[in-house]
């Protein structure tokens, strides 16, 4: 299994990363080397784990 703390990932993400698991067992892919594609693929489109609660960069202020 690999590793990492998925605790940071939002529901959504976690849904993401079940989803294309699933997709690449149906392929015939072993189960740990699905998982890691899985959370590869939703760290490459979201840009890792992330807590609700917008972006983290505040506007300067004039």
């Amino acid at each position: 299994m690999p590793q990492g703390d998925k605790s940071k990932y939002t529901e959504k993400q976690k849904r993401q990363a079940e989803h294309i698991e699933e997709s690449y067992e149906k392929k015939g892919m072993p189960e740990d080397e699905a998982e890691a594609r899985a959370w590869a693929t939703v760290n490459k489109n979201d840009g890792g784990g992330k807590l609700p609660g917008g972006s983290g960069r505040k506007k300067a202020s004039k």
